[in-house]
């Protein structure tokens, strides 16, 4: 199997999207809406997601699938086409007005939207959706709209949460504003992350597990059990407004089916029994695919960037020699081998990944490469420079132990640490760690983490999500299982440095992200982590599917795949 595997891994990155950049041949959307709209679309998974709340749902399966059932004010584009990343005007007809300094945004709502169950759209939806988000405990509660004035009786769990001050409604006018306590500057990503999506008034405020509420997209879930199917058929009342935040599918019914598998996934897929699985194919089929099944695959990047976070309080990373030291020695190429091999993973050299427009590929480490000039890409190690930082440090001879996921994949990938640090003088030894367990134990300074392996992908693909939730001072909660800045890094100055860049994302994107590259390079001047790769996700299709496009954001778009 391994020549068939490195016949993929040639071949594969000449695919990207290769059936979406094809398959429009020059139609337009109802050109290609009138040819190929029909069919039953047949998706398989190992497992369900779990409840269909939308103000529940958090798995990237969940906001896949309803991705065409649900919308928000504001959306990342479904279509395939435009910035994926950047959020557009959905149930909102056009941009808010921002007002007082970026504490009050007034929203206008478009008129004649139906829920799937015929209840027309209205401004009191918006509103009772936003206390509902509190009132089910949703995951975006806290960490998203805690800023909306008199949220915090609702985050107590106070009966009496209205909100009424901070989301207020005209529905003479059809206007919702909502008022902050303070300015920020991703509430517009934050409101276009699905589990901000609108329901009716009057939807139950507890988690409706395998009840989907109605929603405003062109589909509605009819039926759900989580351990055998879900059925999506059209939403009768729905019609296109906007074909970048929520354009019509493809399909006449989607039908997905839980229980096999990730093997026999490849193999029904193959085989045409279904038409695209959710899961990764094992790396022992990569080689047959390469073989057989070449125009079937299709390649996207996933916004996710696996690193090595290093506690910049404990020894001997508390040095920014030794921090450099294994930014330069570590051998990216080698780690991309692990996952699959240059079709399936790139080299990492900072923390906002390549799909976000603020990524810079330049890389300040490694041979021909430094802070001040960095290379255009990783160009290889430079281990006589890491050996010269740690002989420089003092610290060789100093006992790390590398924390890392107890998977065949994290045991692999924490033996590669080891080695290097073993080669730099360390006596360094492997922690496997349940999964289940690792992330939260990476966080809590308590349990004295020198250096550990994990990944971050943000909810919304914001570059702040990204810096500012793993680099800032405010990040850092000493003694607590929820401190997402793990290498417990503080600076001041580039904490400033990307609220500046955060103040000018609305108004000036171009300046934004400029900023937004320079408190990158900042941050890895001094080099809390040592990023490792990017992953890409393959996703296979059954021979009778077309139009395969993707988002950065949603991933392959189920609803614009199109069956024969």
């Amino acid at each position: 199997m391994r020549g068939g595997a490195a016949r993929l891994l040639g071949v594969l990155p000449v695919l990207l999207l290769g059936l979406a950049g094809g398959a429009a041949h020059g139609m337009d959307d109802g050109a290609l809406m009138a040819a190929h709209r029909g069919g039953t679309l047949r998706l398989t998974a190992a497992s369900s997601g779990g409840s269909v709340d939308p103000q529940i749902a958090y798995e990237q399966q969940n906001l896949q699938i309803e991705a065409p059932v649900y919308d928000g004010l504001m959306a990342f584009p479904k279509s395939g086409r435009g910035d994926a990343v950047r959020p557009v005007p959905d149930l909102a007809d056009g941009m808010p007005e921002i007002r007082d300094g970026g504490r009050t945004y007034v929203f206008r709502l478009r008129q004649g939207i139906r829920f799937s169950d015929g209840h027309v759209l209205g401004v009191e939806d918006v509103a009772a959706t936003m206390r509902r988000i509190f009132r089910v405990n949703s995951p975006a509660a806290g960490p998203y709209f805690s800023n909306l004035l008199g949220a915090a009786p609702c985050l107590a769990g106070q009966g009496w949460c209205d909100l009424s001050n901070g989301v207020v409604t005209d529905a003479a006018a059809g206007t919702v504003t909502f008022h902050l306590a303070r300015p920020d500057t991703d509430f517009l990503y934050k409101l276009a992350f699905p589990q901000a999506a609108i329901v009716p008034a009057g939807t139950p405020d507890h988690d409706t597990g395998n009840v989907a509420p109605p929603g405003t997209g062109p589909y509605r879930i009819t039926f759900y059990d989580p351990d055998r199917m879900m059925r999506l058929e059209r939403n009768p009342y729905f019609r296109v407004w906007d074909g970048l935040a929520q354009p019509d599918g493809f399909p006449d019914r989607i039908v997905y089916s839980f229980g096999l598998d990730e093997e026999a996934e490849v193999t029904a897929v193959e085989n045409g029994q279904y038409d695209w699985m959710l899961d990764m194919p094992p790396r022992d089929r990569l080689g047959e695919l390469g073989d057989r099944y070449v125009p079937r695959v299709h390649l996207s990047d996933m916004l996710v960037v696996w690193y090595m976070e290093m506690n910049v309080r404990l020894a001997p990373f508390s040095m920014p020699e030794v921090r450099r030291a294994l930014n330069d020695a570590v051998d990216r190429h080698a780690m991309v081998l692990h996952e699959g091999g240059p079709a399936l993973a790139y080299p990492a050299c900072d923390m906002i990944p390549r799909g976000i427009p603020s990524h810079d590929p330049e890389c300040a480490y490694g041979r021909g490469a430094s802070v001040a000039h960095p290379a255009p890409s990783w160009q290889g190690v430079d281990m006589a420079r890491a050996r010269a930082l740690v002989a420089a440090s003092g610290t060789a001879g100093q006992d790390v132990t590398v924390v890392t996921m107890n998977t065949s994949m994290g045991r692999v990938l924490g033996q590669a640490v080891r080695e290097t640090l073993a080669e730099l003088g360390y006596h360094a030894i492997v922690r496997p760690i349940t999964p289940v367990v690792e992330f939260s134990y990476l966080q809590n300074t308590s349990n004295a983490v020198q250096i550990g392996f994990t990944g971050w992908q943000a909810d919304y693909p914001a570059p702040g999500a990204f810096l500012h939730t793993l680099f800032a001072c405010d990040s850092f909660h000493p003694s607590s299982d929820n401190s997402l800045n793990m290498s417990g890094f503080c600076d001041p100055a580039i904490d400033r440095l990307m609220d500046d860049a955060a103040a000018a994302q609305q108004g000036d994107p171009a300046r934004a992200d400029a900023m937004w590259q320079q408190a990158d390079a900042a941050i890895m001047a001094q080099a809390p982590v040592v990023p490792l790769v990017q992953t890409r996700r393959l996703d296979l299709v059954s021979a009778r599917v077309g139009h395969v496009l993707s988002s950065a954001y949603y991933m392959v778009l189920l609803a614009q795949l199109w069956v024969h």
